[in-house]
């Protein structure tokens, strides 16, 4: 601002003036942001920690395909080594399990009181979606069905 005074030149003129001032107050404007923004250590924590939780989730997502897949391999593998006659013995077995399954389940509703499988009925029914809330009244059902066949055996 010691600019020598130029005879050539002429002074500037009011709008000049004016037009430099508001340069000068965008440029001011904008290294007060600069500083504020490298001042913020709040918003710089918070860029960080998203940063640091996308490289986890990505590094996390790569654990999880990487472990799919080993787990693939050596399921693959297992089954390739496993003779033929095991494989149709483990297949005979779990289809004599599921058919014992289904009997014991419908020799325990045939012998379950209408009232408790009434009772059990509604209340998976009102469980909906709720697993956990099924699976206590599944267990009160079998505990109920316990103590029945305990007192009979007295």
């Amino acid at each position: 601002m010691t600019d020598e005074y130029d005879a050539n030149s002429s002074a500037p003129t009011p709008e000049e003036l004016h037009e430099q001032v508001e340069e000068t107050r965008e440029e001011l404007g904008q290294t007060v942001e600069a500083l504020a923004a490298k001042a913020d250590v709040k918003a710089q924590a918070q860029e960080k920690a998203a940063a640091a939780k996308q490289q986890v989730s990505e590094k996390a997502a790569q654990a999880k395909a990487q472990v799919q897949d080993k787990a693939t391999h050596v399921l693959q593998r297992a089954q390739d080594k496993t003779p033929d006659p095991v494989r149709e013995k483990a297949g005979q077995a779990k289809t004599r399990l599921n058919d014992t399954a289904t009997a014991v389940a419908g020799k325990l509703q045939d012998k379950t009181p209408q009232p408790v499988r009434e009772k059990a009925y509604l209340a998976a029914q009102a469980a909906g979606e709720k697993r956990s809330l099924l699976l206590v009244a599944g267990a009160a059902l079998v505990l109920l069905l316990l103590v029945r066949r305990s007192r009979r055996h007295r």
